[in-house]
């Protein structure tokens, strides 16, 4: 008697468990056919229902699909939760659903149609949604999409080029607080008794996104948490704030056991804001919510709702690098987003470049080149050196998280920018954002607007910085010949010893002897320079000075 209660009991809870399909494997490279384009999503309109010691959901989904071609094929990514009823501009539809594919033709549709797609779905989240206790032992609930996990809790076509809009409705416990992409839509309500998910004392809570974001950028998180105030941001130059004032409000929502252990991470956080605002262009979103959560990573950079690692914050670690990275994600990577993931330099190393960029503002060079210096150590010992920045023969997602993508990448901007000059690398950057913001990105696009606002062809630049792979090691050594009187002439000799399969790198540079300081461009094996002196130097030459190059020099004396 006592089991055939407890199985009823967990039937009624949680009616469809039994019938969820096995999970895929997350973070699986896409296919050259995985993504035709039938579809666009426009807007996803999206309801869950979330328990305060549930560990399953229910959802409903409306996705607004934009018709891409004749007899399209609807291809949706989703896996591993339990699919009550798909319909299609309201008539329920056969479907295929299985390994992590829910497959229809829509026959009879025709190009530039417009068509509504409705899911309601329930069960335990495989991943992608994480329930379950944080680091103080109360349950929370957030999602943790990077890279392709988003389908592991709303059926999406869950692939960064294909921005939408978003409104989420989230059902949770009374005690809770839920944070989202975009707005509050007005304070949060009762929840009716007979609203989708877990049963309970609820409140729903309801978000608005209204420029479009990439899946891997929705998110909600809900728990208890505290808000604190940083301030307002990028005032008249916030287009989609929500605000009469065009500001955006920066806050921080975090543990209550961790509310003043966080208050150094997020205190120059607004500060941040302005700096990229006035650096790169206006800020991109509604808002900007830094959020203590249980992301598997030091910060994610969900647009205007950045997750940050619970356990940084509640040890009382000072993250602030984390949070000017992932600050500085809102416009690269977010707002501007890589279009393939192997492209992905486009977001993680603009992010770790701009990201250092604010400490040389804010806290002078010296802080700067600490952070370059130690980015140049991170890919000088790194494993993945033989392998260029854009890798298509890496199939694991998780791996493109390397040196490549973050410090090289970050280093391809300093050196671009030390070649270009200050005023035509910003520029670029200026316009760059301007013409892709909200659109998804190759490396090429990225090129061709720094090559039209510079005037210089730099095919040769990005094919041996992101298209090979290595860096330049150098070896350096100087031989004097007297001439007449204490006059002479200085023979440097510098040598490319990196290996075979690495490219011979072209770089412009100088090399210095105290203030007097001599152009180069090293770009063979080889190389020798010899250049007149009144005196011979009384110390060695200074190869690339000003540290704009990435490189592993060694002195010969």
């Amino acid at each position: 008697m006592n089991r055939l209660y407890f199985f009823i009991s967990v039937f009624f809870i949680c009616p469809i468990l039994a019938q969820e399909p096995n999970p895929i494997q997350a973070g699986v490279a896409p296919s050259e056919n995985d993504y035709q384009g039938d579809l666009n999503v426009l807007h996803y309109d999206v309801e869950i229902g979330l328990g305060n010691s549930a560990d399953w959901i229910e959802g409903i989904v409306y996705l607004k699909c934009e018709v891409m071609k004749d007899d399209p094929n609807m291809r949706l990514d989703f896996t591993g939760l339990s699919i009550q009823s798909l319909s299609v501009n309201g008539l329920l539809t056969k479907h295929i659903y299985e390994k992590g594919l829910i497959e229809q033709n829509l026959k009879g549709f025709n190009f530039g149609d417009t068509v509504t797609i409705k899911i309601h779905y329930s069960g335990t989240p495989d991943d992608g949604l994480i329930l379950g206790e944080n680091v103080h032992g109360n349950r929370t609930a957030f999602v943790d999409n990077w890279p392709n996990r988003t389908r592991f809790w709303l059926p999406s076509i869950d692939y960064p080029a294909d921005k939408a809009t978003i409104n989420y409705s989230i059902h949770a416990p009374v005690e809770w607080k839920v944070i989202a992409n975009g707005y509050l839509k007005g304070n949060a309500s009762k929840t009716p008794a007979d609203a989708i998910g877990p049963k309970g004392d609820r409140m729903t809570w309801s978000w608005e996104v209204t420029v479009p974001i990439s899946p891997y950028n929705m998110v909600i998180g809900a728990g208890d948490l505290e808000i604190r105030s940083v301030g307002l941001s990028a005032c008249g130059e916030a287009p989609a704030s929500q605000r009469k004032d065009e500001c955006i409000e920066v806050t921080y929502w975090v543990y209550p056991e961790d509310v003043d252990k966080a208050k150094p991470s997020f205190k120059r956080a607004a500060e941040m804001v302005d700096y990229f605002t006035k650096t790169v262009g206006p800020f991109p979103f509604e808002k900007l919510a830094n959020v203590q959560s249980s992301t598997r990573f030091g910060g994610m950079e969900n647009a205007s709702a950045i997750f940050y690692s619970e356990n940084a914050i509640s040890q009382g670690r000072n993250i602030e690098g984390t949070v000017s990275h992932e600050i500085a994600h809102q416009w690269f990577g977010d707002a501007v987003t890589e279009a393939d993931w192997h492209h992905l330099w486009l977001s993680e190393g603009f992010a770790t470049y701009f990201g250092s960029l604010f400490f040389e503002y804010a806290d002078g060079n010296q802080s700067f080149q600490k952070r370059m210096e130690s980015s140049r150590k991170r890919v000088i010992k790194s494993e993945i050196t033989n392998k260029p920045i854009i890798d298509v023969n890496e199939k694991d997602l998780f791996k493109l998280l390397n040196s490549n993508n973050y410090p090289k990448g970050g280093w391809v901007l300093h050196m671009l920018r030390g070649y270009l000059g200050n005023e035509l690398f910003f520029k670029g950057i200026r316009k760059y954002y301007k013409k892709y913001k909200y659109k998804a990105v190759l490396t090429e696009e990225f090129q061709k607007m720094m090559e039209d606002v510079s005037v210089k062809q730099l095919d040769w630049f990005f094919d041996q910085w992101i298209y090979k792979p290595g860096f330049p090691k150098l070896s350096y050594e100087e031989t004097w010949y007297s001439k007449s009187g204490t006059k002479g002439i200085l023979e440097v000799t510098i040598l490319q010893t990196q290996k075979e399969e690495w490219p011979i790198f072209k770089i412009p540079s100088k090399v210095c002897w105290l203030d007097d300081c001599r152009a180069v461009e090293i770009n063979q094996r080889k190389n020798s320079f010899k250049f007149n002196f009144d005196q011979k130097p009384i110390q060695l030459g200074v190869v690339d000075p000003d540290g704009w190059v990435l490189k592993e020099l060694t002195l010969k004396k």
